[in-house]
């Protein structure tokens, strides 16, 4: 039993997914066909038997709300456990005021009155898996004031832009958290994930806003790293940080490939909870053909898909290609048109462009419920 607060924290304000992020939040996206990026957290929380989590919403509330519903999908105790789903009621037009810290200022009262003794923090735009009850014995058995955890990558320089970095001393301790910026490849990302006691939480977030009305927690923890000790863990499996329309592409698509997925979903003793959606099978007819693919439930597929992931209900008519591509739920895409790298939003129809292809470092994007 995991005897700390679950937190499921929003974006940063430098975060934004070009085209998808107008109809909703990062956490409510579509993710591999069948599940949200928020399950993933809150998976995690409810498998390390983290039964009491806030979920933190900044805009477009309605489709995260709609999804996460009571929460009794995630397998949270129902007599003890709640889903708490708090928002960020930004009153300021700039978004450098609309951080996490005055989401928290403003949900103070929900916090402090949670009896758990620590918080775990985790956010809604990354996808990995982690037993955050491991990682808290962790954190106590090394006496550590913050622990963060991280992941070690080798692309750094084109990836991960818009993600925090850690700089390490060789004890693991945390010295600084600064801006990836592109200028070396070995990086270790910080995963915007914290494990420290609830009371330090609180004067953390009250001694940022005396500090800078636009510090956030990644602030103010880097402000007292000279202060306080900060170490760092280092996470190994599948990570992926939904940053922009790039980053989502490419997460999708690398789970294609198995060797990749199992890497995530490879504990059967750890499922990714997410809301059912109960519909029929998939049906393929005689036309169809479908090489290295996620196909999800519920769709009616004539054509041609290849390395692609389709969402639930999609249709895919005869003499259509649909390849490299991200395809989320409901979408039509007409007879004999081609979708090459593309990521298509919910409902949309591409029934009269009979080719839209585009580049796999810069994927395009079709509108939701849009008309092509």
């Amino acid at each position: 039993m995991c005897d700390a607060l679950g937190i499921v924290n929003f974006s940063g304000t430098n975060i934004r997914v070009r085209g998808m992020e107008d109809y909703r939040p990062i956490g409510a996206f579509s993710f591999l066909g069948r599940y949200r990026v928020i399950d993933f957290p809150i998976s995690n929380m409810s498998n390390s038997g983290i039964d009491r989590i806030q979920v933190y919403i900044r805009r477009k509330p309605r489709s995260l709300t709609e999804h996460l519903g009571t929460g009794r999908h995630y397998n949270i105790n129902s007599k003890r456990g709640k889903l708490h789903i708090l928002f960020a009621e930004g009153k300021d037009e700039n978004d450098i005021y609309n951080t996490d810290i005055s989401a928290f200022l403003e949900n103070m009262e929900c916090i402090e009155r949670a009896h758990n003794p620590y918080v775990v923090i985790a956010p809604s735009y990354m996808v990995y898996s982690a037993n955050f009850d491991t990682l808290l014995q962790n954190h106590i058995d090394s006496g550590a004031d913050i622990t963060l955890l991280y992941h070690s990558v080798d692309n750094a320089k084109e990836a991960f832009l818009n993600c925090t970095t850690l700089n390490l001393n060789r004890q693991k301790g945390v010295l600084s958290l600064e801006p990836n910026r592109g200028n070396a490849k070995d990086r270790k990302i910080f995963m915007d994930t914290y494990i420290m006691k609830k009371d330090l939480f609180i004067e953390l977030v009250k001694k940022a806003k005396s500090l800078s009305s636009m510090y956030t927690l990644a602030d103010v923890v880097n402000a007292a790293c000279n202060e306080l000790d900060v170490r760092g863990i280092s996470h190994r499996g599948f990570f992926a940080s939904i940053t922009d329309l790039e980053s989502f592409y490419n997460a999708n698509i690398s789970l294609i490939d198995f060797k990749t997925a199992t890497s995530l979903f490879d504990n059967e003793n750890w499922p990714v909870y997410t809301r059912t959606n109960d519909s029929c099978p998939t049906q393929y007819f005689e036309t169809a053909d479908v090489k290295s693919s996620v196909v999800s439930n519920g769709c009616l597929i004539e054509g041609t898909i290849e390395n692609s992931v389709i969402g639930r209900g999609c249709v895919i008519k005869k003499g259509a290609v649909v390849k490299n591509s991200v395809i989320l739920p409901e979408a039509i895409i007409g007879e004999n048109v081609t979708v090459d790298c593309q990521v298509v939003d919910k409902h949309a129809k591409i029934i009269h462009a009979k080719e839209i292809i585009g580049d796999p470092k810069r994927p395009g994007y079709i509108r939701r419920e849009d008309t092509l």
